[in-house]
């Protein structure tokens, strides 16, 4: 870059400025910001009820967690601590305690994360003004940090599996929460040095690792080497520092590892997931390298893949476009330019090292959820949300201070614009029969924006404003369209996606198993209120199990969480999913089975036609086969119940 073009970016505008408050912000800047979080909180919470219980994997767990402390602590699926779900449980203690505080029930369950999700759109607003704050772009005042800070909390709020997952009881929306939250604080370490605030940081990192394990750590990279880089103090002071964040990275990471893993395995319940009752072995293998490089390299695989063939263009294919992909290219763009506008900066600029941590974040998680050969879900990429959002906002400033100051530069901006509305053109067209006239409204504002950048180079500079409108509604028309389905339709709650019928993971793709994905959704009836229905287990059987279960602790066993859940969430009983999530689990043996008769604490146990192992012979051999008839059933079930003892 031209020691030229460094001074004009570096140059106050002149003219006059928009009216301040007494802390110097324009007068529109914070009421602009609470209508931004106000959109979010109306697109995370409109008819939030019509989701029932989400996804019934983890409605289950949370239930339980109000019934007992124990499985609170654990994560257990089930009252009776038999097995844990297959992620570690803070986002569960969230809702959970809310539950608890509240009553179970849709809104006690699913508003915390509609809530969590809003402050995560007011902490992306706030790092990114600070950002620019500290270091104006052009302007004496900093005003265009406010402008950067709105679209980057726009297009937050406004990306589409951000809102369908904000409106779910998957961890994601915890996940996301947190790590920004940690970006927030590293920005801040970076800009002023302190030790503490570092520390925090790492904290957060930590916490968001006991929230969907070692996906919090793909932004360690970007966190770690910008802050070596950018930093104030000497090389040693910061890696000095670097090394006690680590320090408290590995207590607050493994804290709940460690206790669980110590606890004697007879007392506490089976770890879901792994292939050795050990969290170590979940971290490492189903939600470690199962879920990269595939089933070969987990211990029960990595579940199944939602998200398309993997591949450098997944994020852009029928399933994930819609989802995620529409400012990909213009956050790209955006890094670009703004490294080459900036990065002759000093070295502890903060403008400089946002770019750089934003950039790497979103770098890492579009190579890793590009190419993962595991269990791979449209509902990942929200964590690619904020990077976006952050390198939107801050490079369209960016871009439109040089498209004003440097003609080597005022390319920049309107291919940006070019561009975005172009694939926003492509990704709307897949699906022509979803407000069919969207795509050419698109394509008709990205020429208006583009034609009027052109024309103000020339001096139309009365025709800016209307450009930079076009050129922001050619951008965002296309994934608000996505964004407010949700509001319309409860979600898929095991897979959710934003769009048309069929855009997303599971209206492509239908109820495959593996994975937080294959359950089926209970219906409407069975979605509201206390817990309600019996998803694969017919209502006969369980009026039946109720009747008869007397004083034992579980209701029944069943092979895996998927029935186990929507029975759990139809009766408030606790039930054995003996293989968990995806009834593969080796949770359950002979030996133990033995010792659960012998106690009372097990009655009946249902097996499933055609599934073979030495627990399904041995209690045939010694379990009494309940006539179907007894409650009502068919023979033709395809599952038998047993009465054990």
């Amino acid at each position: 870059m031209s020691t030229m073009t460094a001074q004009l970016l570096e140059r106050p505008t002149s003219g006059r400025r928009a009216p301040a408050d007494h802390r110097g912000d324009p007068r529109w800047a914070r009421p602009a910001m609470w209508g931004v979080l106000a959109l979010a909180a109306v697109l995370y919470t409109w008819a939030l009820g019509q989701n029932g219980y989400a996804n019934d994997y983890y409605s289950a767990a949370i239930y339980s967690g109000t019934q007992s402390w124990k499985a609170f602590f654990f994560g257990a699926l089930d009252a009776g601590s038999y097995i844990t779900v297959d992620k570690p449980p803070l986002a569960l203690w969230v809702m959970g305690l809310s539950a608890r505080l509240f009553g179970f029930g849709t809104w006690s369950m699913l508003l915390p994360q509609a809530v969590a999700g809003v402050a995560a759109v007011g902490l992306v607003h706030s790092a990114v003004r600070r950002t620019l704050t500290a270091r104006p772009i052009g302007d004496g005042t900093g005003h265009l940090a406010h402008v950067a800070a709105l679209i980057a909390a726009l297009v937050m709020t406004l990306t589409p599996i951000t809102v369908a997952i904000n409106r779910d009881n998957n961890p994601d929306t915890i996940l996301v929460l947190l790590l920004v939250a940690a970006a927030w604080f590293c920005l801040e370490a970076i800009r002023t040095g302190r030790t503490r605030t570092l520390l925090v940081t790492a904290l957060l990192v930590g916490l968001a690792f006991n929230t969907k394990m070692l996906q919090a750590y793909l932004v360690l990279p970007a966190f770690a080497a910008v802050y070596l880089m950018a930093a104030p103090g000497r090389p040693l002071r910061r890696i000095g520092r670097l090394l006690a964040a680590g320090a408290v990275l590995v207590v607050s990471s493994g804290w709940w590892m460690a206790i669980v893993d110590l606890w004697p395995s007879g007392s506490r319940p089976y770890i879901g997931g792994s292939s050795d009752n050990t969290v170590w072995d979940l971290v490492v293998g189903y939600n470690g390298l199962g879920r990269i490089f595939g089933a070969s390299a987990g211990s029960s695989g990595g579940g199944a893949n939602f998200g398309g063939e993997a591949g450098a263009t997944r994020l852009f294919n029928d399933t994930m476009a819609g989802q995620i992909s529409w400012l990909i290219p213009f956050a790209a763009l955006a890094l670009a330019v703004g490294v080459a506008l900036i990065g002759r900066r000093p070295r502890t600029d903060p403008g400089q090292a946002a770019l750089l941590l934003w950039g790497g974040w979103l770098a890492i998680h579009f190579v890793v959820f590009s190419f993962s050969e595991g269990g791979f879900h449209p509902y990942y990429a929200t964590a690619m949300a904020p990077a976006i959002a952050a390198l939107t906002g801050m490079g369209a400033v960016l871009m439109w201070h040089a498209y004003r100051r440097s003609a080597a530069w005022r390319w920049a901006l309107p291919l940006g614009i070019a561009v975005t509305g172009g694939w926003s053109f492509v990704v709307l067209r897949r699906t022509t029969d979803f407000v069919s006239w969207l795509p050419w409204v698109v394509a008709g504002a990205t020429a208006v924006a583009v034609l009027g950048l052109l024309a103000v180079a020339f001096g139309a500079k009365r025709l800016a404003a209307v450009a930079l409108v076009a050129g922001l509604f050619g951008g965002l028309a296309g994934p608000a369209a996505y964004a407010v389905t949700p509001l319309t339709s409860a979600v898929q709650g095991t897979n959710p996606t934003a769009g048309p019928a069929g855009s997303g993971g599971m209206g492509k793709m239908g109820g495959m198993g593996g994975g937080p994905g294959g359950t089926q959704q209970p219906t409407a009836g069975q979605r509201t209120g206390r817990p309600g229905g019996g998803g694969q287990v017919s209502t006969q059987l369980i009026a039946y199990l109720k009747a008869n279960q007397g004083d034992a602790t579980w209701l029944v066993a069943v092979d895996s969480a998927q029935s186990a859940s929507s029975i759990i969430l139809s009766t408030g009983k606790a039930v054995i999913a003996m293989g968990g999530f995806t009834g593969s689990d080796p949770a359950m043996t002979v030996a133990k089975l033995k010792g659960y008769v012998a106690a009372g604490t097990l009655k009946y146990i249902l097996i499933t036609d055609g599934r073979s192992s030495s627990v399904t012979e041995w209690v045939k051999a010694n379990g009494t086969l309940v006539d179907a008839s007894a409650y009502g059933g068919t023979d033709s079930s395809g599952q038998a119940l047993y009465e054990l003892g």
